[in-house]
């Protein structure tokens, strides 16, 4: 049975088990005697270890079951949960997220056996509970004389199986290798779903040990679930009967296996039946095909079973999985959009009635009007609903930094608590999956650079715990997302002199430059103010990492800061980065886009009213010095014949900075599609992307974040 096809669903709900994971245990590090928190965690490891088995992913199955072992202890009261048990249930929850990244790149968990967190985990059980963790095993029957192996005196169900006088040459050989010849009967339980799926593990697990001879039933009928709740085996292996044994009962939902000595003349395999042609016998699987010329007698056994088969060609087809691109959508969402699509149709039909009909122009006219400002209608709820499809709550990308703050905690030796709100707020799931690392610079930023020392927030009367914030909120139709901080606040004067000493400002530039413009430098690669370099922070990356990104979403981020009393950091981002709501204008002979988030409203200026001030033009609107941008030279666009008597001016604001855009003529608000222009075109910051309009003509799309 191949499990591939099961990949993209394992990878996903490993991400969803592995996050209630850390954020049960964040609970159980500060409520220890918390009972729903421990029965929580003990669900997510049962459950891990059951998905895991299943897939075939013994490592991860094998720290699963520890962990599970471990809180199966704490549920019955027999240990209690330690600082000491946390730390190690987080190493393990970390060993587990390498084990998924390692999925996720190779489609297999790699070699790493996190031994010492294993020997960890049981070595904490043994001391709480004064069991040893390998005393059940000690405990067991070691007699391999024995007629078998079982913990419930299972029904011995092998020794039916018949042999025929071809199989038997193949025991002989086994006898003269010296291999152990068993009997297996394998029971599931009476609540396993997958059967083919734990009887595929069953033999993939004997397979890496041994050779299965033969199978009742065959091993297509148990691929294909035609069986009860067991099956039999007869198995060549050097591998002891308590090893076997083991291995087999290991795997998910195996109940018991019975496992003896296995004689080809038993008394089920009767002299006659040997004889006697295999297919004749209802009850017995077909006999192998009779060995051509002078092959050795075991690779003329019976064919392998499929399974074997299946796991030897496994690491050839593993390949990297397609994941992370899939959106969970409520059932009610998919039938409103079913309901619009079914809309659009009935909208087409009737154009493709009027086209055909024969109506009076002036009747045509008016339908043709109705048709068009119905299909508008279904077009913009159609539109709607897509973007609801494709809307993700932030919770996604957020619900990790908890853990992070935690660890760094104990890596900065600074006491610190997270406080988030809006996890609820929902992106585009494209923004969505650019969004954490940005938000993950700027925590780790605050923790570092932000907060100050314990000591120190002592001697300034400030709470010992540093506090950073991390809120989400829509406005309009962007998400902001806001972190900050109690801390220090950002040093100006630091700021300046590190600029002066890199030579990136003059002392000229330095004493006309604006605190605002101070900050911003924070925002150039390469630059620092940290005097030391850590695996947190210090190597000039972060805050240029987080603008560009950003930006490259079509949003924007400010800062703002207050000595003494904390930082803000402000990203603003499009709910969507598919469909907008555009100004369309002429600029010349050419059409452009301005996105209305980015409009706050469009004036008519005069031209007396344009003054100079250090030789830029600016106006006043209503008290309000606002910088003009004169898009036709900016963009090196032919100035139009027509002389306009005033100038038409779109305000646009970007945080607390606002421009005027120049344009010559105002087309009007459209919805449009954006289409990127492709690498191959070298394409200023000032253009973000082109859209296709009515007529087949392409405008290009002004980013107005970059010209405020």
């Amino acid at each position: 049975m191949d499990v591939s096809q099961y990949l993209e669903i394992f990878i996903d709900e490993t991400k969803e088990h592995l996050q209630t994971l850390s954020d049960q245990l964040m609970i159980l590090e500060q409520e220890p005697e918390n009972m729903d928190t421990i029965n929580e965690i003990f669900r997510a490891a049962h459950s891990l270890k059951g998905m895991a088995g299943t897939m075939g992913f013994k490592r991860m199955q094998r720290l699963t079951h520890d962990m599970e072992n471990v809180f199966q202890e704490i549920r019955s009261e027999t240990m209690k949960v330690e600082p000491e048990l946390v730390d190690v249930l987080f190493r393990g929850l970390d060993a587990l997220e390498g084990y998924l990244a390692e999925i996720l790149e190779t489609a297999n968990e790699g070699t790493e056996e996190n031994e010492d967190i294993i020997n960890s985990l049981n070595s904490i059980a043994e001391k709480a509970t004064g069991k040893s963790s390998d005393g059940d095993a000690a405990a067991a029957p070691k007699a391999e004389a024995s007629a078998a192996v079982n913990a419930s005196a299972g029904e011995i169900k092998y020794d039916t199986i018949q042999i025929t006088d071809f199989e038997k040459n193949t025991f002989d050989k086994a006898k003269n290798e010296n291999q152990n010849i068993y009997g297996i009967t394998v029971y599931l339980q009476e609540t396993c779903i997958l059967k083919a799926a734990r009887a595929f593990l069953v033999f993939k697990a004997l397979e890496e040990m041994g050779e299965v001879i033969k199978a009742v039933p065959d091993v297509q009928d148990i691929e294909d679930e035609k069986f009860e709740m067991d099956f039999s085996l007869v198995y060549f292996t050097k591998e002891s009967m308590e090893k076997i044994k083991n291995a087999i009962e290991s795997v998910s939902e195996i109940r018991e296996a019975v496992i003896g000595p296995f004689e080809a003349n038993g008394s089920a395999a009767a002299p006659q039946a040997a004889a006697k042609p295999e297919e004749e016998k209802p009850d017995a699987p077909a006999a192998a095909p009779k060995p051509a010329g002078n092959a050795p007698a075991a690779q003329q056994a019976a064919p392998k079973p499929a399974a074997k088969q299946a796991a030897k060609k496994a690491p050839a087809k593993a390949a990297k999985p397609t994941v992370g691109r899939t959106v969970r959508v409520d059932i009610e969402k998919l039938d409103v959009l079913m309901n619009l699509v079914s809309e659009l149709i009935i909208a087409k039909n009737g154009l493709v009635s009027m086209s055909s009909g024969d109506e009076t122009e002036t009747k045509s006219e008016t339908g043709f009007n109705e048709q068009i400002e119905y299909l508008e209608s279904v077009t913009t709820n159609l539109h709607e609903s897509v973007m609801k499809v494709r809307m993700v709550p932030i919770e996604s990308v957020v619900n990790r930094f908890p853990r992070m703050i935690r660890d760094l905690n104990k890596k900065l030796g600074k006491k610190m608590e997270l406080h988030m709100t809006g996890e609820d707020t929902e992106l585009d799931r494209t923004v969505i999956d650019e969004i954490g690392d940005p938000l993950q610079h700027l925590l780790r930023n605050s923790a570092d650079h932000g907060l100050e020392s314990n000591e120190e927030r002592i001697a300034l009367g400030k709470d010992e715990v540093g506090h950073i914030y991390l809120d989400a909120y829509q406005d309009g139709n962007n998400v902001n997302i806001e972190v900050r901080d109690d801390g220090a606040g950002i040093n100006i004067e630091k700021i300046k002199n590190k600029a002066l000493d890199r030579g990136t400002v003059t002392e000229e530039q330095a004493a006309a430059m604006s605190d605002k413009e101070f900050i911003d430098l924070l925002f150039r690669p390469s630059f620092s103010t940290a005097e030391k370099i850590t695996d947190v922070s210090g190597r000039g990356v972060g805050l240029d990492v987080v603008k560009t990104k950003i930006e490259g979403l079509g949003g924007s981020i400010e800062c703002k800061t207050e000595l003494g009393e904390g930082s803000s950091f402000i990203i603003r981002l499009p709910l969507t980065l598919a469909i907008i709501q555009a100004l369309m204008v002429e600029i010349g002979a050419e059409k452009y886009a301005i996105p209305l988030s980015s409009i706050q409203t469009i004036e008519d200026v005069a031209f007396g009213e344009v003054k100079q001030v250090q030789t830029k033009e600016v106006i006043n609107l209503r008290g309000t010095v606002i910088p003009l941008i004169r898009l036709d030279k900016l963009l090196d666009v032919e100035p139009g014949e027509f002389k306009p008597e005033s100038l038409t001016v779109v305000i646009v604001k970007k945080g607390d900075k606002q421009a005027g855009l120049v344009v010559d003529n105002l087309i009007g608000q459209q919805e449009i599609v954006i289409k990127p222009i492709g690498d191959y075109i070298r394409c200023s910051k000032l253009i973000s992307g082109a859209t296709i309009l009515g007529n087949g003509e392409i405008a290009l799309i002004l980013e107005a974040n970059t010209l405020v």
